[in-house]
C-alpha cells in the first residue's frame, strides 16, 4: 500500500503528467455532460418513462444485442435520445472499414507504409468516412426510436415536434452527426494532449458509467430476497474480481518467439566469430491477437438469426435467437467468435512481412531458416495459440448468459461478467497504466506495474 501511495505522489509531482491527467479528466467530464443533453425534438422528462415501459414489455432482452452494445459504449446516451447517441461508434466503424479495405486497396496499403504523412492521410480518410457512417446510422437510429415509442399513445408527449415531419428528421440528423464528430474530436484531443488512447478511453468511460447503476439494481434485487442477499452480493463481487483477473491474463498472455540478431560482418564470416549469437530478443505473439474485434463482428451478425423468427413466429427454437441469454443465441455466438478470431488474426498479423523484416535486419529464429521457413513457422505457432485464445474469448463472451438467472439476477449486472464491455475496460486500463509507467520511468520513478525485466535492466 505504501508503494502505491508513493506512486501516486510520483505521478502528482510530475507537472507534465499531472497536466495530462487533469486535461483528460476535463475532457471526460465534457463528454459525460454532453451525453445527457437530449435532442431538441425529444422531451427528456418522458424518455425515462418510455424506456421503463419498454423494459417491462420485455424489450431489454431482445434489444440487448448489438443495440445494447452501442448503448453501453455511449454510456446510455444511445438509449436516452441524446445528442451524443451515436457516440464514438461511427468512428470505430470507419476505422475498421479502412483497416479491412487496406488489405485489398493498393493505395491504402501504400499510405500505411508512408510513415507519418501516410498515417495523417489515413486519419483524414477515416474522419470523412466517419461522417458518411453517421449519415447512415443517424436515420436508422431515429427510425428505431420513432417506431419503438410511437405505438404507445400515452407517451406521445415525448416529442415536441411531429416525429414524421422534416422539422424532426433534418435537424436531428445534423445534430447526431455533429455529436459524433464532437466525440471524435474529444478523443483525438485526449490522444494529443492527454494520456493517450483517447477514443478507447471514451468508450471505457461510457461502459464504466453504467456499472454503479447496474450494481445498485443487483443489490436491491438480492436484498429483497432476505438475509442471504448480502452474502450473495459478496460472492458475486468476489467472482467478478476473479473474472477480471482472467480477463487481464487473456489480454496480456503472449507466446515469446526467441530471435537472434547477427551483424553483417558476423554473417559474412568476419572476425569476432565468438559473438556469432549476437543480441537475443523476442517476438511476442499474443494469445488473443484479435482483441475484442471477433465479439464485435459476431454481435453485428447476430441480428440475422433473429430475422428467421419472422418466418415462423410460433417456433420456440427460432424465438430463442432473439434473447441474448438463451442457449441458441450463445452457441451460435460462440462459434462465430471462434471463426472471426482466426479470420481477424490472419488479416492483421502479417507473418510474411515479419519474416522479411527479420531477414532484412539480420534477425533469425534459432533452428529455422530465414525467409519463407520463418514465415511458415510463425504462422504455425500463431495458429496453435489462436485456438485456445479464441475458445477462451468465446467463453468470456457467453459468460453473462451462464451466470444470468442462476447466479446474477439482473440483466445489466450480468453483462459486466464478460463480453466486449469487460475486455474493453481491462484492455484500456492496462494500456493507460502502461502510458503512465512510461512517463514515470522516463523520469526515473517506479511505475505502477513494473515487470521483473524493468527492475533488472532499469528500462
Amino acid at each position: 500500500m505504501k508503494e502505491f501511495i508513493q506512486t501516486l505522489k510520483n505521478i502528482w509531482s510530475l507537472k507534465e503528467l499531472r497536466d495530462k491527467i487533469l486535461f483528460t479528466l476535463g475532457i471526460i467530464l465534457v463528454y459525460r455532460f454532453a451525453s445527457y443533453i437530449s435532442l431538441p425534438a425529444i422531451n427528456l422528462a418522458e424518455v425515462g418513462d418510455l424506456l421503463e415501459h419498454y423494459k417491462n414489455q420485455g424489450g431489454n432482452k431482445q434489444g440487448a444485442g448489438l443495440l445494447g452494445l452501442l448503448s453501453s459504449f455511449t454510456g446510455g446516451a444511445f438509449s436516452h435520445a441524446s445528442v451524443m447517441a451515436l457516440g464514438i461508434m461511427p468512428y470505430i466503424s470507419a476505422s475498421i472499414i479502412v483497416q479491412l479495405m487496406g488489405m485489398a486497396i493498393p493505395y491504402l496499403q501504400k499510405l500505411q507504409k508512408d510513415g507519418e504523412s501516410g498515417r495523417n492521410t489515413l486519419n483524414q480518410i477515416t474522419r470523412w468516412l466517419t461522417i458518411g457512417v453517421c449519415l447512415v446510422q443517424a436515420p436508422s437510429y431515429l427510425t428505431s426510436i420513432t417506431q419503438l415509442f410511437l405505438p404507445y399513445a400515452q407517451f406521445q408527449s415525448a416529442y415536441f415536434v411531429e416525429p414524421n415531419s422534416v422539422m424532426f428528421w433534418l435537424p436531428s440528423i445534423v445534430i447526431l452527426v455533429a455529436g459524433s464528430v464532437f466525440a471524435m474530436w474529444l478523443g483525438e484531443k485526449i490522444t494529443d494532449k492527454g494520456i493517450g488512447n483517447g477514443i478507447s478511453i471514451l468508450i471505457m468511460v461510457g461502459i464504466l458509467s453504467r456499472l454503479p447503476e447496474a450494481f445498485v439494481q443487483e443489490m436491491a434485487v438480492q436484498n429483497g430476497k432476505g438475509g442471504m442477499g448480502s452474502i450473495m452480493i459478496l460472492i458475486e463481487v468476489l467472482f467478478w474480481m476473479l473474472v477480471v483477473l482472467l480477463a487481464v491474463i487473456l489480454s496480456v498472455a503472449v507466446r515469446k518467439i526467441p530471435i537472434q540478431y547477427v551483424s553483417r560482418a558476423q554473417a559474412r564470416g568476419g572476425v569476432n566469430r565468438n559473438l556469432m549469437q549476437g543480441a537475443r530478443q523476442w517476438i511476442p505473439l499474443k494469445v488473443n491477437a484479435a482483441g475484442v474485434m471477433p465479439i464485435i463482428f459476431a454481435q453485428a451478425l447476430m441480428f440475422v438469426p433473429g430475422l428467421l423468427t419472422k418466418v415462423d413466429e410460433s417456433n420456440t427454437f427460432l424465438a430463442g435467437f432473439k434473447n441474448v441469454f438463451s442457449w441458441q443465441y450463445n452457441v451460435l455466438f460462440a462459434l462465430l467468435i471462434i471463426i472471426f478470431s482466426f479470420f481477424y488474426t490472419a488479416i492483421t498479423i502479417p507473418v510474411n512481412q515479419m519474416a522479411d523484416d527479420l531477414k532484412r535486419n539480420g534477425g533469425l529464429v534459432p533452428k529455422v531458416r530465414p525467409g519463407k521457413d520463418t514465415a511458415d513457422y510463425l504462422d504455425d505457432i500463431l495458429s496453435k495459440i489462436t485456438l485456445p485464445g479464441a475458445i477462451f474469448l468465446s467463453i468470456f463472451a457467453v459468460l453473462p448468459a451462464i451466470v444470468h438467472g442462476s447466479f446474477v439476477q439482473t440483466d445489466a449486472f450480468a453483462l459486466f461478467f464478460g463480453g466486449t464491455s469487460l475486455l474493453i475496460m481491462v484492455g484500456v486500463i492496462l494500456d493507460t497504466v502502461q502510458q503512465i509507467n512510461t512517463y514515470l520511468l522516463n523520469h526515473h520513478y517506479d511505475g505502477l506495474m513494473q515487470s521483473k525485466l524493468s527492475r533488472t535492466t532499469g528500462y
